[in-house]
């Protein structure tokens, strides 16, 4: 079966930076699943893995603009230490997370005072050319209640709790 809009895709993938350094990878643990065609993914890889069945295994190379953009060096905001998450004592390059209106945000320390915090905005891997190496394990036919929902639900298809 080939990869299309509503099909439910379970993958494998490494993500790395061009010079090799391993950033994640779903080896470790389970494929990933996800809905084709959802907004879910990348756009750039979604349009990668367009048409594919399983057993493809490639690479693709990212450009920052095609990935998680280009950083913004205007970034930079003042957040009051209260509002980080993640860890009691916060030193510069920590990682934070952030409620925002559009759900938590990873941030990234950039200094500390008593009261306030000077964060980094920027998505971790912004500015930076990924290489995803992605291996196409499934490929099925997303259920009616998946389409519905807009996310795949398990290997199956059905909800776990």
């Amino acid at each position: 079966m080939q990869i299309t809009k509503d099909t439910v895709v379970q993958l494998h993938y490494t993500l790395s930076e061009t010079n090799g350094a391993q950033i994640e990878s779903s080896k470790q643990s389970d494929p990933l699943l996800y809905l084709h065609g959802h907004q879910q993914m990348l756009p750039a890889i979604e349009t990668a893995l367009e048409g594919k069945e399983a057993g493809a295994a490639f690479e693709l190379v990212l450009e920052p603009k095609d990935a998680y953009g280009e950083r913004d060096e205007n970034a930079i905001q003042s957040i009051q230490v209260k509002h980080l998450k993640g860890a009691k004592k916060w030193a510069p390059g920590m990682t934070a997370v952030v409620d925002t209106d559009h759900g938590p945000r990873q941030v990234k320390i950039v200094k500390v005072g008593m009261f306030k915090a000077e964060v980094d905005v920027n998505h971790p891997l912004a500015g930076k050319t990924l290489t995803f190496a992605l291996e196409v394990m499934d490929v099925r036919a997303a259920t009616a209640e998946e389409i519905e929902h807009g996310h795949a639900h398990g290997v199956g298809g059905h909800h776990h709790h």
